[in-house]
């Protein structure tokens, strides 16, 4: 394959003034290194210096072909002028890979266009290797010659760090567990991917426990680590923002706005500046809040309260939100602008109990973490290991509080083992405590539903039911598709399929209507 090299004229170098070396020259007569064809870039006012240059070349090795292409630069340290023109040039020169091997020859022009060949050439716009030549040394007659190619792929000791690195990271991500499930060690891939190459909003998103504010902090350090902050992490819970402190919690307060000693703030988002905001069950937060975040998110300036001038604070923003925030913004309680503006970057995470595969090394993790809260050495007996990772991973056992659940669950178990050493009758007794505390969970959140709406007792056996249909009403758009729904079999059987009639009917008998839970 013949060799192609594209350089800079030297204006200096190349007239061979200073010294009897002369780059662009000594290139070409590089002893190993045919130089086919020399692509040779100049300024007008060099006009004559790089015919020169040419004849010298032509005389000192014929068989190299030299081509001049006039390249006028207003300010040749102007970054941006020198990028453009040489992004032009490359984009119009039709590379031929298949016949020619391109190289760009560093030494000569200034370190702006240096800066912009290493640039051009890193993105494979020129798909070119790089060459750095000098002077000779000591009594050599001959220049030092170094190829540079940034092609990675082709050096294995550096991709192999960089794949070192990139586990590095996702380990980081994942809290050092070596998780397992496949989908959730690619959503960490990807995460590890946006974290470290954007600073746009990240929304995290799942059910309560699955470990959304552990993850937020391990992406607050990953960034860290790539240089892309320099600030804090700021946790917001923003289910605590309520009624008027919530602007003052997040905005801040001039004193002024009271009148009394010790009442101004700087507020969250001030302490967020050059840092990262994590806005903990963002679906908690009110309308009006909403409206003003968005605009500090945009803008990087707010008012605090109480306050006429703007605030600077410039801050990345991870959200995290247990809730369907789709269907919120449907409901009226969620802006869709913010919503917007936060899900370029939306990451769900799964459920504990879709992560059957990552039992196990998640109970080393919390035994782990168990031993150091309480500083003693803990062990599972083997009967009691099988019989707490059968229950764990069962299809029956659903998790509702994920990783709060197990990680409790651990540590209790861990406390009361005797001599350090969990028991299998321990473990029935764990799983006994967990069951019963899932189902008054569950028949509380029942009977709370059912308060709401029904004025009066409700035998207990009717709450479940009665609890199921509520919440289907709630999450659908008509009646029609609620009792489609709630009578998927039994309508089967029925020759008449008005599931809306049997709908209201069922409702009627608790004096309810679809157009007040509608309305609700």
């Amino acid at each position: 394959m013949r060799n192609v090299v594209i350089g800079f004229l030297g204006t200096q170098l190349d007239m061979g003034k200073r010294r009897r070396w002369r780059p662009t020259v000594d290139l070409c007569r590089t002893e190993g290194f045919p130089v086919d064809r020399l692509e040779l870039i100049h300024d007008h006012k060099f006009n004559r210096l790089a015919h020169s240059v040419k004849r010298d070349i032509e005389e000192a090795s014929p068989e190299t072909e030299v081509l001049l292409h006039r390249m006028d630069m207003d300010d040749p340290w102007d970054l941006e002028e020198v990028y453009t023109k040489l992004f032009d040039f490359a984009s119009d020169y039709g590379f031929d890979e298949d016949r020619e091997r391109y190289h760009i020859h560093l030494t000569t022009g200034t370190h702006v266009g240096q800066i912009c060949w290493f640039l051009l050439s890193e993105s494979r716009h020129i798909p070119a290797a790089l060459i750095q030549t000098g002077p000779p040394r000591g009594g050599d007659d001959v220049g030092t010659f170094d190829l540079i190619d940034l092609d990675l792929s082709r050096y294995d000791a550096l991709q192999q760090r960089f794949d070192q690195q990139t586990r590095e990271y996702g380990d980081l991500l994942k809290g050092g567990i070596k998780t397992r499930n496949v989908a959730y060690n690619r959503l960490i891939d990807r995460i590890e991917q946006v974290a470290g190459l954007s600073d746009a909003p990240i929304l995290l998103q799942g059910e309560s426990g699955t470990g959304k504010s552990e993850l937020a902090q391990r992406i607050y350090e990953l960034k860290l680590q790539r240089r892309r902050v320099k600030g804090r992490l700021v946790h917001v819970n923003c289910a605590t923002l309520r009624g008027g402190t919530a602007n003052a919690t997040l905005f801040g307060q001039r004193r002024s706005f009271t009148g009394q000693a010790g009442t101004e703030r700087a507020g969250l988002l001030r302490e967020a500046d050059g840092g990262v905001l994590f806005l903990d069950e963002i679906d908690a937060l009110g309308l009006e809040e909403q409206a003003l975040l968005l605009h500090a998110i945009e803008a990087g300036q707010y008012y605090p309260l109480g306050s006429d001038a703007e605030v600077t604070s410039r801050f990345q923003v991870i959200a995290g939100a247990s809730g369907d925030l789709s269907a919120m913004v449907s409901e009226g309680v969620f802006r869709i602008d913010l919503l917007t503006r936060l899900n370029l970057w939306t990451f769900h995470l799964p459920a504990l109990r879709d992560r059957p595969e990552d039992f196990e090394v998640n109970l080393r993790h919390e035994l782990a973490q168990a031993e150091k809260t309480l500083g003693i050495r803990v062990g599972f007996n083997s009967d009691a290991s099988e019989a707490w990772l059968r229950f764990a991973s069962a299809p029956g056992t659903l998790w509702p509080g994920n990783f709060r659940d197990f990680s409790g669950a651990i540590l209790r178990l861990c406390t009361l083992a005797p001599r350090g050493r969990i028991t299998r009758a321990q473990v029935v007794d764990e799983i006994a405590t967990l069951e019963r505390r899932w189902r008054a969970a569950d028949t509380d959140q029942n009977s709370q539903l059912v308060a709401k709406y029904v004025n009066g007792p409700v035998d207990p056996f009717d709450i479940p039911q009665l609890a199921n249909v509520l919440h289907t009403c709630q999450t659908s758009a008509t009646i029609s598709e609620a009792g489609r729904r709630l009578f998927a079999v039994s309508r089967e059987d029925r020759k008449s399929r008005n599931d809306a009639d049997r709908l209201r009917k069922y409702l009627a008998k608790f004096d309810l209507s679809w157009a007040e839970l509608n309305d609700g």
